[in-house]
């Protein structure tokens, strides 16, 4: 896969996973938005997911 097709895949997963997420909008406003940023990357599999594709940019 390139980077340009990995770069695809990662707005495709952010626009039908994250953008009108539950959780991600809960944390937000309970435990602001670093908060919100760590439990996305560390909790959720998406955010898990997506920590891969970035490993695979680097």
């Amino acid at each position: 896969m390139n980077r340009q097709e990995l770069y695809a895949e990662l707005e495709e997963i952010l626009a039908t996973y994250c953008e009108d997420c539950f959780l991600k909008a809960y944390h937000r406003k309970e435990y602001g938005k670093a908060n919100a940023h760590k439990f996305c990357i560390e909790k959720c599999t998406v955010g898990q997911k997506l920590k891969e594709y970035g490993k695979k940019l680097s």
